[in-house]
């Protein structure tokens, strides 16, 4: 049995280097992927026992643990994806997982700031001097203005950006580049910084934002950021609402879905289309209060 065992996890290391190298995919992705395999290998030891039925028994087991809707459709997505390499590779003779069947998860509609109460938060930074306000200035406009993710927004180097065009260029997901445009705030704030406090920061590093030691910006440190921020408006926006924000921001004001889905780095236009069911949620809350018949 640990000898069989032994072999499954080999395959499942294979597919991990297979998806982070090959794939592109990000670490985070691997390490869900090899947790979730990793579990099911405990109890489908062989390629002979990965059978549908006992996928299916796997996954119930985790509801009967209580585990969440989306544990249940992560741990879906993880044996489909092996199950497909699986069979390319010549471990399997059929994708046998292909017929997992995915639970749905209930998202709920993503908080979004207000416009006003959106310039507010950008414009109120809770720094400990001026030169990290102007970083933190910066960043903050640079995060409403383009959608980004943290982990983006941290991996910008100053060769990204375009001032004459006002654009960054972005690594996304996957290794995926796109090119994202922003406004003239963003530019203001974003050109202080590199004009009076990055110099006073940074080492030798080509990064756009810098921590106090002067190397390239955590992610973590922008959230705090963020938070800080949010304390001193009284908002509790996470920066993944701030991108809610931008995006809601973007399709209020006319922007078509395949422009928003491009700017946010989306995959799938599927994902970027909750951003439709917010605006409909506030055009209806807007209507109820202002119109005499709601």
């Amino acid at each position: 049995m640990r000898q069989h065992q032994s072999q499954l996890v080999e395959a499942i290391e294979d597919f991990a280097d297979h998806s982070r190298l090959v794939l592109g995919r990000s670490e985070a992705t691997v390490r869900g992927y090899r947790s979730d395999l990793l579990s099911l290998a405990e109890s489908v030891p062989t390629f002979a026992a990965f059978t549908l039925p006992a996928l299916r028994a796997w996954l119930a087991t985790a509801v009967r643990e209580g585990r969440s809707r989306a544990t249940i459709a992560r741990r879906t997505a993880s044996a489909r994806s092996f199950s497909t390499w699986a069979l390319r590779q010549g471990h399997l003779q059929s994708d046998v997982a292909a017929r997992l069947v995915s639970p749905k998860v209930n998202r709920p509609l993503p908080e979004v700031l207000g416009v006003e109460k959106a310039g507010e938060f950008v414009g109120n930074a809770a720094s400990a001097d001026e030169v990290e306000f102007l970083r933190d200035s910066a960043m903050l406009e640079l995060l409403y203005a383009t959608g980004v993710r943290v982990s983006e927004l941290s991996g910008m180097n100053v060769k990204d950006l375009d001032m004459t065009r006002r654009t960054v260029r972005v690594l996304g997901k996957g290794d995926k580049e796109r090119v994202v445009p922003f406004g003239e705030a963003a530019a203001d704030a974003v050109t202080e910084w590199l004009a009076r406090g990055r110099g006073k920061l940074a080492r030798d590093t080509p990064a756009l934002f810098v921590g106090v030691r002067g190397g390239r910006i955590d992610p973590r440190q922008v959230r705090r950021v963020v938070e800080k921020a949010g304390q001193v408006t009284g908002q509790r926006i996470t920066p993944h609402g701030l991108r809610h924000t931008a995006a809601t921001h973007l399709l209020e004001g006319g922007a078509d879905l395949r422009v928003v889905q491009e700017m946010l780095g989306h995959s799938s236009l599927q994902t970027t289309q909750i951003y439709t069911h917010v605006s409909a949620e506030r055009l209806k809350d807007v209507f109820k209060q202002a119109h005499p018949r709601a």
